[in-house]
């Protein structure tokens, strides 16, 4: 994907293993928030805290890919002019899919002053110090979090949270737009209360169809269908 200059990029990652209506519900929430111009769907290679079993990465690659074509259907509807992008970074480099090696390269790619926000839920930023090379990602990009059910972050957040809140964040969102790096917003206004294992333990029951088409975009849903993905 060819991007034109675009000063705001947003970054999901995930192991999209499926993708869910939850990732695509945090990537308009932000798109619209943050007034991206670009956002990166990049699905993780090999995703080392994740546990044995997970779907090849090729395929949820094109799971990926089909979800993207529901969000970009999305935006069109609710006149978000953010580009789409699914990126395969993170599948093309050899070894496990660290945070840290996709924001080195991505801040290489892009240009200096370009705004990168590393999207994701409140559960992972309080799981964030069990990341490679946590304590450097701010040197590279921006968080933009989102509050999930059951998941509140200053109850939860351990003295190193703590500490990084009170370095890095900012109140208003705007200040991520002006920010290439180093800055942490905590958005309350969305919550999204979906995951990808509990949704693959649920694909598992007798109500299979009404799950899968209540949670997972059609067109990533027609690939899980197709390939028998899940059962």
């Amino acid at each position: 994907m060819h991007l034109d200059t675009p000063k705001k990029i947003g970054i999901l990652g995930g192991t999209f293993d499926p993708p869910h209506l939850g990732h695509l519900k945090l990537a308009t929430h932000f798109a619209k928030v943050l007034h991206l111009d670009a956002l990166l769907l990049v699905p993780s290679g090999e995703p080392w805290q994740k546990d044995f079993g997970i779907t090849p990465a090729e395929i949820r690659l094109q799971l990926t890919e089909a979800a993207g074509i529901d969000l970009a259907r999305a935006f069109l509807y609710l006149k978000i002019s953010t580009q789409i992008g699914i990126d395969r970074i993170e599948i093309d480099r050899a070894g496990p899919s660290y945070a840290i090696d996709t924001a080195k390269a991505l801040r290489e790619r892009f240009r200096p002053d370009v705004s990168l926000t590393w999207l994701m839920g409140a559960d992972s930023l309080l799981n964030l110090p069990t990341w490679n090379s946590w304590d450097q990602l701010l040197s590279f990009v921006n968080f933009a979090v989102a509050s999930r059910p059951h998941y509140e972050v200053s109850e939860q957040m351990g003295a190193e949270i703590v500490t990084l809140l009170e370095k890095h964040q900012c109140i208003d969102a705007d200040t991520l737009e002006k920010s290439p790096f180093g800055r942490i917003y905590l958005d309350n206004s969305l919550s999204v209360d979906l995951s990808s294992t509990e949704l693959r333990n649920q694909l598992k029951s007798p109500s299979r169809s009404d799950i899968a088409s209540e949670h997972i975009p059609s067109h990533a849903l027609e690939i899980i269908t197709n390939l028998g993905l899940y059962k």
